[in-house]
């Protein structure tokens, strides 16, 4: 078996979400691992989720293709090719608490004051003159402090 193709990934995205499916499950699956089709396969039997192969490779194609995860390795036996994916995404798969609002409205409070704040450093260093710049201003900004906020938990910088 020889390597074609490989090389290293670093997390720099966190997503939140509470979605219950199997490309969320993908995605999870391939934090901090590299998983060739046929080990992710395996891996959603283990979890309860049953899917053909040929339906696996396919998830994989939208995820690779929306940016959530890319090809890291390639490798060569017996004249086959055997990719492995891994992600650059984090995914943190819960159910947000009923009475999540209330009982953390003042922190959420607290933080947005907080945020503004670095929000008001950012914005000019971000600034285009598009039309569309608003939404593309309001997209690095987002991009920037995901990146750092992802930085701060994946490396405990505090």
């Amino acid at each position: 078996m020889s390597t074609l193709l490989e090389k290293p990934i670093k997390v720099n995205r966190i997503v939140t979400t509470s979605i219950v499916h199997a490309r969320a499950k993908i995605i999870e699956l391939l934090y901090n691992q590299h998983l060739s089709a046929d080990q992710i396969c395996t891996a959603l039997k283990k979890a309860g989720i049953k899917k053909a192969l040929t339906t696996i490779r396919h998830h994989l194609e939208i995820l690779k293709e929306s940016g959530l995860i890319e090809i890291v390795k390639i490798e060569e036996s017996r004249g086959a090719i055997t990719k492995f994916y891994s992600t650059s995404t984090k995914l943190l798969d819960f159910q947000t608490p009923d009475d999540f609002d209330s009982k953390y409205s003042k922190i959420i409070d607290n933080t947005s004051d907080k945020i503004e704040k670095i929000l008001k450093g950012l914005t000019p260093k971000t600034k285009s003159k598009s039309k569309k710049s608003e939404s593309y201003n309001q997209y690095l900004v987002m991009e920037i402090m995901n990146r750092a906020m992802t930085s701060v938990f994946e490396n405990g910088k505090k």
